[in-house]
Order: structure tokens, then C-alpha cells, then sequence
């Protein structure tokens, strides 16, 4: 009786795993780069989701590096992002923003602070 129900515990999670496979492949893997020499916090929005949803919140991204985020697509397979951006350097502070539309997997989005940043 205790090897069926360690049996169940065990398999349970590996077939809702399977179900789940469906679901997590209707993404998009992005790569998000700073190419830049300064570095920058950036916030990143799924715009393809209702209501948008943020995917990256407030990320360091070192000058000349990526992260990769995976993004949830529009009715033609595309992903859609907004992004945020602001310079570390307090004495220096920047600001920059964007959208991008119709992006397909391993696509790269550039984000950037070279802009006077609003009140």
C-alpha cells in the first residue's frame, strides 16, 4: 500500500509537468542588452499580456551585458515589450524608454539612459 501511494506522490508532479508543456512553450526567449558602458536599472513589461505584466523589475544591467527574459505572445506568435531605463551614476542621471513590437525568438532589445530623465 505505501509503495502505490509513493508511486502517485512521485509520478503526480511529472505528469502535470507534461499537461504543463503546452502551456509554457506559447513564449518567446528575448535578450535584453545594455549596450552601453554605464550601467542601468531596468524595469521590462509584457505588453502582449492583459493587463501588462512586468517580467523584469528594477534589474542592474553592468555595461555589455544581457538577460534573457521569456515573454507570453500576441494572437500573430510575436512578442511585445515596454521598457524602462535609468542610469546608476548619481551625478550623471539618465533616463531612456522604448517599445517593441513583433519580436520572435532570440531576438535582442537594446535598452539605454541617454536622455534628461521627467519629474
Amino acid at each position: 500500500m505505501r509503495a502505490k501511494i509513493s508511486s502517485a506522490l512521485v509520478a503526480a508532479p511529472v505528469l502535470l509537468g507534461m499537461g504543463m508543456g503546452t502551456a509554457l512553450c506559447d513564449g518567446v526567449a528575448v535578450k535584453i542588452i545594455n549596450n552601453g558602458t554605464q550601467d542601468v536599472v531596468v524595469t521590462v513589461y509584457d505588453t502582449s499580456s492583459q493587463p501588462y505584466k512586468a517580467v523584469l523589475t528594477n534589474a542592474r544591467i553592468n555595461g555589455f551585458t544581457s538577460i534573457p527574459v521569456s515573454m507570453t505572445t500576441d494572437a500573430t506568435g510575436r512578442a511585445n515589450l515596454a521598457w524602462t531605463a535609468t542610469s546608476v551614476d548619481p551625478n550623471d542621471r539618465k533616463c531612456g524608454h522604448a517599445s517593441n513590437a513583433g519580436l520572435k525568438d532570440a531576438d535582442t532589445v537594446s535598452v539605454y539612459a541617454d536622455s534628461e530623465c521627467s519629474a
